[in-house]
């Protein structure tokens, strides 16, 4: 299946749905995002689509494919259109957005241990989830 995101006003993403590969495919077969964007408009009359990939994260396709867009869209993301890129509402106001990977990283690095941690965002810390 193939993921597509509903972009609104300031390309927000309102809502992400799934396409069977096939309705992309062309008379070659070849998969062409611009089919499932006019079948998406179709359906919905909705114009503004754009494909995105559950296998992509951070610029890298995680099963070793060609990345999209550099994150997978959610509910409340932002297609930056600049950057061709989904980008995650930024989670706490001292994070700044990576320009590489299109992903929020926090002020100090997280440790890198098996332990789980919370950011503290008025300790600008990690602090151990027990």
């Amino acid at each position: 299946m193939a993921s597509f995101a509903k972009i609104g006003l300031n390309g927000k993403v309102m809502s992400v749905v799934s396409v069977a590969n096939e309705a992309l495919q062309d008379s070659k077969n070849i998969e062409r995002e611009e089919l499932g964007i006019a079948l998406l408009t179709e359906l919905t009359h909705w114009p503004i689509w754009k494909q995105t990939s559950y296998n992509t994260k951070g610029g890298v396709h995680l099963l070793g494919g060609t990345p999209l867009r550099k994150n997978h869209a959610g509910k409340g993301y932002t297609y930056d259109e600049d950057r061709d890129a989904f980008i995650a509402p930024k989670p706490f106001n001292s994070w700044t957005l990576n320009e590489e990977t299109c992903l929020w990283e926090a002020p100090v690095a997280l440790p890198d241990t098996e332990n789980r941690y919370n950011w503290n965002e008025e300790t600008q810390q990690w602090d151990l989830n027990e």
